[in-house]
């Protein structure tokens, strides 16, 4: 079966979540801390806990605020805690189908519901008259028998009927004995959802890490007194997957046997750990048993203990296990559990893992994300909770679900408190809890807009405005055009560039710029100095404009400047840039003029905006440079012919077809 959609209520911070829905591989619960993530992810679990430790309680779980009044709010019945709604896969419908005919299932979809009893109810929706018609059909009854039965609709009926039946009829004996096989106390929901598989639920969280060391004696005490801790299920797991168990271990009396109970068992973690775990791929997993030293801390000072480390092979070191990350301690003690989990159940399992990688690198929270696609969610549904931009899959916000602690507020009135809510959606109004959507889909854009081949960054929008009409201007005038190659991406100043290649200079980048600044200004040589760009690779507008201070504005020239300005503000000529001072910055003194001069502007606003005529020219490019002749338009393509050659230049030459 599959997880499709839930609803908790009356559990902690959750006085009802509303009916969510699940993504059929993976799905992600965002929100900030405190907001009942946690609580969403324990409901789930106690409908059917991989281990059967969890159970609902009424005094510790139900909401506080509620508990004296549970027995007037529910009417004396144990309150309803999680409802699940779940759709049954095509084998499951074929073995259905086999039992109780094409007709016995009236939905493919089932409820299966928990309460503070802890009891678990099914709600399975069938044509109980179509599976008593298919029983009397296919049990071998002659017609006479047929007609002495007559009309029955349910189960109970036809089993009577069939009992009044001569004692020696093959029909009368096979009908009563699929009765009582196929429908367990008569009950035809019963007998179906014995054909059904509740996958069972897996809650894993960063308390459950395996210790780096374990007293051996301690753990056969927990075990044999049914009080294991979280971290004991991993060690425990751990010994399975070397094929012995924690009494065994505790026995051995050679180091050659613990070398090969757990070296494959080592192998096999490390192995599948190391694919998906890139900060350190120089890294061995080593276990170690050893007799207990008086000056340990107890309880490692007496008997056997076992002990976890890890070799750096770079350094030739070893460390203990709990000295390494969180993040990494916390990968190993999941795949440890993990596999064997799904070794011991062969049978579907729900992940529910409450803040994975939290302590990670955001690039190795994106290689836990990789694990979760390549190698759980074929197999196994997967649900989340984060608050970590990394951790949301900005490729598939559809999966991704806004958990919130409401509360409303109304003025001079006590704070309304609704509990956690889940959102159907990604849509919310708070903003702390779009904050890591926000960011994850931010750097989802930048990434695709951005981490090009061959990338030449500008200071503004305008700028690359400017640039793609000019080439296609001078690509008009069978002139040098502006290599396609290239990839225009505004980086918002020359102040932000050691930022963008800090981002994404690791991704190879060819990556030049065209800054507004002089040659010698600060900023620029700080680049040069930082060697982020390689030698040849800074331009200035100033160098192809003739002057030291400029804008790409001012590689247009005065006289086709003024006539994009003109039309995109509605002046006539060339008042808006008239009396232009030399050396002088267009857009400087433009900006000026509109201030100083509303008049200038006629009915527009008097704030000047750089980018109205930018995008003004891109659109009415070829009648703007009709209008000009002579010696202006020659200036205008020269200046930016030479700029689209010299960066034409840094790229590598294409291969021609041979």
């Amino acid at each position: 079966m599959k997880l499709v959609r839930a609803r908790i209520q009356n559990f902690r911070s959750i006085d009802d979540s509303d009916e969510f829905s699940f993504d059929e591989h993976i799905t992600c619960f965002v929100g900030k801390n405190e907001s009942g993530k946690t609580t969403l992810l324990t409901a789930l679990h106690r409908l059917n806990p991989i281990f059967d430790d969890a159970r609902f309680d009424r005094q510790k779980d139900y909401p506080r605020r509620h508990l004296s009044d549970y027995e007037e709010r529910h009417e004396g019945e144990d309150a309803a805690v999680v409802t699940t709604w779940w759709a049954i896969d095509p084998a499951e419908q074929q073995a259905i189908t086999d039992v109780f005919g094409a007709g016995a299932l009236a939905s493919d979809k089932v409820v299966v519901q928990k309460d503070y009893s802890n009891r678990t109810r099914w709600t399975v929706s069938f044509d109980e008259a179509a599976i008593v018609q298919h029983l009397i059909d296919t049990s071998g009854f002659h017609d006479d028998e047929k007609a002495q039965i007559g009309t029955v609709r349910t189960v109970a009926e036809l089993k009577a009927q069939t009992e009044s039946l001569h004692e020696t009829s093959p029909g009368r004996t096979h009908c009563l004995h699929r009765i009582g096989r196929d429908f367990p106390e008569g009950s035809v929901s019963q007998g179906i959802v014995q054909l059904l598989d509740l996958p069972k639920f897996m809650l894993f969280s960063q308390y459950q890490r395996m210790q780096g060391q374990v007293s051996l004696e301690q753990i056969r005490e927990r075990e044999s007194s049914n009080t294991l801790e979280s971290s004991d299920q991993v060690f425990i797991a751990l010994c399975d997957m070397a094929s012995t168990t924690v009494e065994q271990v505790a026995s051995i009396q050679d180091f050659e046997s613990l070398v090969s109970r757990f070296e494959g068992a080592s192998n096999k973690i490390s192995a599948e750990m190391f694919r998906y775990w890139s900060q350190n791929k120089f890294l061995k997993v080593i276990f170690r048993l050893d007799h207990a030293l008086p000056g340990d801390p107890s309880p490692f000072s007496s008997g056997r203990i076992f002990r976890t480390r890890i070799l750096n092979k770079l350094h030739d070191v070893t460390v203990p296990f709990d000295d390494r990350s969180t993040g990494f301690v916390w990968f190993f003690s999941f795949l440890a559990l993990f596999s064997q989990v799904k070794k011991r159940n062969q049978r579907k399992i729900i992940l529910l893992l409450d803040e994975p990688g939290l302590s990670l690198h955001g690039k190795a929270q994106a290689d836990l994300l990789r694990y979760f696609r390549e190698r759980l969610a074929p197999d196994h549904q997967v649900i989340y909770t984060t608050h970590s931009p990394f951790m949301v899959p900005a490729d598939d916000l559809p999966s991704v679900r806004t958990v919130e602690d409401v509360v409303i507020y109304h003025q001079d009135e006590a704070p309304e408190v609704r509990g956690t809510k889940v959102g159907g959606d990604v849509l919310s109004t708070d903003p702390d809890t779009l904050f890591p959507l926000q960011h994850a889909l931010a750097y989802e854009i930048t990434q695709a807009l951005s981490a090009n081949e061959h990338t030449l960054l500008v200071t503004r929008p305008s700028d690359l405005l400017y640039l793609r009409a000019m080439s296609e201007v001078l690509r008009s005038h069978k002139r040098t055009p502006l290599d396609p190659r290239w990839t225009i991406c505004p980086a918002g100043g020359i102040e932000k560039i050691s930022a963008f290649m800090s981002l994404f200079g690791g991704n190879r980048l060819q990556v030049a710029i065209l800054t507004d600044l002089a040659s010698d200004h600060e900023k620029v040589e700080d680049l040069r100095r930082w060697k982020i760009l390689r030698d040849g690779h800074i331009f200035t507008a100033g160098a192809y404009a003739g002057q030291r201070e400029a804008d790409v504005e001012d590689m247009l020239g005065a006289g086709l400047y003024a006539e994009i300005v003109g039309a995109s503000f509605g002046l006539k000529g060339k008042q808006a840039v008239a009396a232009l001072p030399a050396g002088s910055r267009i857009v400087t003194h433009t900006t000026e003029r509109f201030r100083t001069q509303p008049e200038t502007a006629l009915n527009t606003a008097p704030e000047f905006d750089r980018y109205v005529p930018a995008v003004y020219f891109t659109e009415h490019q070829s009648d703007i440079v009709k209008k000009l002749f002579g010696a202006d338009l020659k200036v205008t393509l020269t200046r930016f012919e030479q700029l689209f050659s010299d960066l034409n230049a840094l790229l590598p030459e294409t291969r021609s077809a041979s």
